[in-house]
């Protein structure tokens, strides 16, 4: 059998599906997502859904939530170490194209994703 992946090493994929309409689990997916990244693993964070948003400047930061991070701060620490992608019919659902989001996010489709999740040895979570 060969050797496991130590969790610290293992890539994480995380999918968040909701946006404002459910602010705590949004807040969750990328709280996880920036901590992951601040534990030194790879993430990749797929926006989906109304999580789209997360990817357009001044979204985030006009959402809060009590005693949690600031989601902006979250969302700027992955785009600054993680991958972060809109799903591409999600965005063509909102009219978003690649100039309405925020450097360092791209659109991709549900191949990429599907290509991405079943990496060996990749953790995926979905919010």
């Amino acid at each position: 059998m060969p050797d496991a992946v130590p969790p610290s090493l293992r890539p994480l994929v995380v999918k968040i599906t909701c946006g404002a309409e459910a602010l705590e689990r949004l807040s969750q997916g990328l709280t996880v997502a920036a901590t992951a990244v601040a534990a030194g693993a790879e993430v990749s964070l797929w926006l989906t859904g109304d999580g789209a948003w997360m990817a357009v400047a001044g979204r985030a930061e006009e959402l809060s939530l009590p005693h949690g991070a600031p989601l902006h701060e979250l969302r700027d620490a992955l785009l600054a170490g993680a991958t972060v992608t809109v799903c591409g019919q999600c965005a063509a659902r909102r009219e978003l194209t690649p100039d309405d989001l925020l450097e360092g996010a791209t659109v991709r489709g549900a191949a990429a994703y599907v290509e991405e999740v079943l990496r060996p040895g990749v953790q995926a979570i979905v919010y």
